[in-house]
């Protein structure tokens, strides 16, 4: 009988310190996933404070350029590929460049991101763009412009665009003005001699 009272009375106990041990699990899980977000947070803050002019990027030829040298200048980043529909965009890029290329700086980053439409090496991709539309504006190695392995430049001009647009198909256009702010986006659609091109960057 006194060994039955003694085995009742553990009862209770023993599912407070079931409970206790469970509480900790969750405060732990809880605690995990707060300090998981912060981190993201924190991620994100870092680059909205990193401005235009920090960035330091390889070309398709290898050597670093140092965004610092593009103060005072227009830019106009575009995102690009060899397969796509759009891929003749790059004569009126090279046209732009030509014509107005003491108002803005033509950048090129070709990215695979969009139907596989860029998949050459860097080597392939400088030939393709010299042999079939003599371009001479500046290329940029090879990014991702979207996605989980966003190039870090890529996700500053979306968090600071406009309407933190971002690329939804290759040859879209981001306006960089003279302070390193981005104060345009252009949709793959909206061709680089166009009107709306034009009239942004004589502003």
């Amino acid at each position: 009988m006194r060994k039955l009272v003694k085995l009742l009375a553990f009862v209770p106990v023993l599912g407070m310190m079931v409970a206790c041990s469970g509480s900790g699990n969750n405060n732990s899980n809880t605690a995990a996933t707060d300090n998981a977000q912060t981190d993201k947070t924190m991620a994100t803050e870092t680059q909205t404070q990193q401005g235009f002019y920090d960035f330091k990027m390889a070309t398709l030829e290898g050597r670093e350029i140092d965004f610092s040298q593009f103060k005072g200048k227009k830019l106009l980043l575009v995102n690009t590929a060899s397969e796509c529909g759009y891929t003749p965009q790059y004569k009126d890029l090279q046209e732009l460049h030509k014509t107005h290329g003491d108002k803005v700086v033509i950048v090129g980053f070709p990215a695979n991101n969009f139907g596989g439409q860029e998949p050459g090496s860097s080597e392939e991709i400088a030939a393709f763009c010299e042999k079939n539309y003599g371009v001479t504006f500046q290329m940029m190695d090879k990014i991702s412009v979207v996605g989980d392995d966003q190039h870090p430049l890529y996700s500053w001009l979306a968090q600071n665009a406009p309407n933190h647009e971002e690329p939804n198909w290759n040859f879209c256009k981001y306006l960089v003005d003279e302070n390193g702010k981005v104060v345009a986006f252009f949709p793959s659609k909206v061709k680089p001699m166009g009107e709306e091109i034009l009239a942004a960057i004589n502003q």
